[in-house]
């Protein structure tokens, strides 16, 4: 496969996605700027990529694609990483379980919190808003500590899979949004596991999201 084109910025959690599956996975890319701050999303340019107006956008030589978890498990089926996404249907569910976990339950927990308190978002500034989705952030987070105590080392068992790279940054974000936090061995343990990989620090995935 030629050069992969990735288009977002790397501020997105979703754009970093895509990117730590890449250097996890060894493939050639090259990333380009658009959203916030940078390229419009909303040029027909981009919207005839993505009539979401959304990033992050992959051009592969399959063509385009759109959707950060499903851009995940094309890369890795493309690469024949059987062990970032398993092709056994119950092992792949497994997985998937926590990827759709993060994309739904864990993003909207956060969203409150995150965008009032570190993108600053008006619409997000009331802090009864703010109070409530700590809450519910910190709640979800326990549900991820429970599971890293009673299993792990990793999200879903003994292997790094596409689901560690998705709550990985997860957690990354959590740390970085100033609420109050429950202290959470097994979750900070794991996030220091997750520091360690070469394809973490290449990316420098514990920048302030």
């Amino acid at each position: 496969m030629s050069v992969l084109r990735v288009l977002g910025r790397q501020s997105s959690i979703n754009v970093r996605k895509v990117l730590w599956t890449c250097e996890e996975i060894g493939i050639d890319y090259v990333q380009e700027d658009w959203g916030t701050g940078f390229a419009s999303t909303r040029t027909p340019e981009f919207l005839a990529l993505n009539p979401n107006g959304l990033v992050p956008v992959i051009e592969s030589d399959d063509g385009i694609l759109w959707e950060s978890n499903t851009i995940c498990r094309y890369l890795a089926s493309r690469h024949g990483r059987d062990d970032l996404l398993p092709s056994s249907p119950w092992r792949r569910a497994l997985i998937e379980r926590w990827m759709d976990w993060q994309a739904t339950e864990l993003n909207s927990a956060w969203r409150g919190a995150f965008q009032g308190l570190v993108r600053k978002d008006t619409a997000y500034a009331d802090p009864l808003i703010i109070a409530a989705s700590a809450r519910d952030w910190n709640g979800k987070m326990e549900i991820l500590e429970n599971t890293l105590s009673t299993g792990g080392p990793f999200v879903t068992g003994d292997h790094f899979t596409l689901a560690d790279i998705l709550i990985g940054l997860s957690i990354n974000r959590w740390f970085h949004t100033p609420i109050e936090r429950p202290a959470l061995s097994a979750v900070t343990a794991y996030f220091d596991r997750l520091k360690e990989r070469p394809s973490f620090r290449r990316g420098g995935y514990d920048a302030v999201p």
